[in-house]
């Protein structure tokens, strides 16, 4: 119908039905269509007649359009590529495939939503306490939970430390948490049973940058089934979230460390403790036991002190202390007898004449504890008498208990 328009000028629609050799009814359908394509334009003269764009023109129009289509394309070009890479990887379930190298954080990202997203029973996730931070950063904890609420269930074993707690309590709102007795030592995320996603690059790649990371994507039966024993190893031995997290909320003990130069700083916290009690509770006077405070102090001592002395016997560790209590102007110690052990100590650092009863409790600690940590067992130490510390010093028996 165009080339007859081409060939015989403009024309009625009855007209262009006789030179086309098509009826009627499909000659208005024709003329519609190439109208609204561009290759007729209709006159305004009575009976309304139909002219067939010039070739020259049609393909003038034809170049323009295409190369309208190739400058975007050409703008285009990066999300282009972007998105063939991206479904490179999106394969269903039922794809041949069985393996493919997931390249990029945000390839990985975008694939594990969309995994998460089709999930239908189980996800379980390994990963280390420092990539938390960066799984809620990429919305994985969004997926999950919005999984969860379908009955997905969701297990993630990770580690969980003061550093990582807020981020660990958020995932612990949706999904069974556990804190890993060992390390993590790969990042794994297993979904139904049916593929598996496990990283081949460290928490902040192996690249140049962070977004420089790899992971392998698997449907293979054994490669599922490893993964899956891998979190299965993590998660029997691993602690509930809820036991992990009074550990870290409610330490078993406090410490006060005691640095040389800077004595004053722990007693004033102690100081500052003792105030709150007694505001709170309407306490006027609290009465500390002072020998408690000095054994505390004398075991540490003791300690510290076998860490830096030799002896494998009582003999060979009583020497040691020795030379260990002149070298550190603590006083002179010496041994009485060898059976049972006993010592004598005279100028002692600890028996000053504004306390001497710091000594007689400190010592006894202080060696009772250097000969348990050199010799691997319970000693007991007498506490010297009173009466003859003036012209004999302090004598202390050791025995075994």
């Amino acid at each position: 119908m165009y080339l007859a328009a081409c060939r015989a000028g403009p024309q009625t629609a009855s007209e262009l039905a006789r030179q086309s050799a098509v009826n009627r009814v499909e000659t208005y359908r024709f003329i519609k269509q190439l109208s609204g394509e561009g290759l007729l334009k209709s006159t305004r003269s009575r009976p309304r007649r139909f002219a067939a764009t010039s070739p020259d023109d049609l393909l003038d129009r034809w170049i323009r359009r295409a190369s309208d289509r190739l400058r975007r394309l050409e703008q285009d070009r990066e999300k282009v590529l972007a998105d063939w890479e991206e479904s490179r990887t999106e394969f269903e379930d039922g794809d041949p495939r069985k393996f493919a190298v997931l390249e990029g954080r945000e390839t990985i990202r975008r694939f594990m939503l969309k995994r998460v997203g089709t999930a239908e029973r189980q996800v379980l996730i390994s990963a280390t306490g420092l990539s938390l931070p960066g799984l809620i950063d990429s919305g994985l904890d969004r997926a999950l939970k919005t999984a969860t609420a379908r009955g997905v269930k969701v297990r993630f074993v990770t580690e969980v430390y003061p550093t990582n707690l807020v981020e660990a309590k958020l995932f612990h709102t949706f999904a069974e948490l556990r804190h890993s007795n060992g390390p993590v030592t790969n990042r794994a995320v297993v979904f139904d049973r049916l593929g598996a996603l496990v990283y081949v690059s460290g928490e902040d790649g192996l690249g140049r940058s962070g977004d420089e990371q790899v992971a392998l994507w698997s449907s293979a039966p054994m490669f599922v089934q490893l993964a899956r024993d891998y979190h299965r190893r993590l998660w029997t031995p691993a602690t509930r979230a809820e036991a992990r997290f009074v550990e870290l909320e409610n330490p078993p003990a406090a410490i006060l460390p005691v640095i040389a130069g800077k004595e004053s700083v722990p007693f004033q916290r102690l100081k500052e403790i003792a105030k709150l009690g007694m505001r709170a509770s309407g306490v006027r006077e609290l009465h500390l036991h002072l020998p408690e405070l000095i054994e505390t102090i004398a075991r540490q001592l003791g300690r510290e002190i076998a860490e830096q002395i030799e002896g494998r016997t009582p003999e060979e560790v009583a020497k040691a202390l020795a030379q260990y209590y002149e070298t550190h102007t603590m006083g002179r110690l010496a041994t009485v007898r060898e059976r049972p052990l006993t010592f004598r100590v005279t100028g002692c650092f600890a028996c000053t004449s504004d306390s001497p009863e710091i000594g007689r409790v400190l010592c006894p600690q202080l060696l009772g504890t250097v000969l348990e940590t050199r010799l691997g067992q319970h000693w007991e130490v007498s506490k010297p008498d009173p009466t003859k510390h003036a012209t004999r010093g302090c004598v202390f028996t050791a025995s075994p208990a």
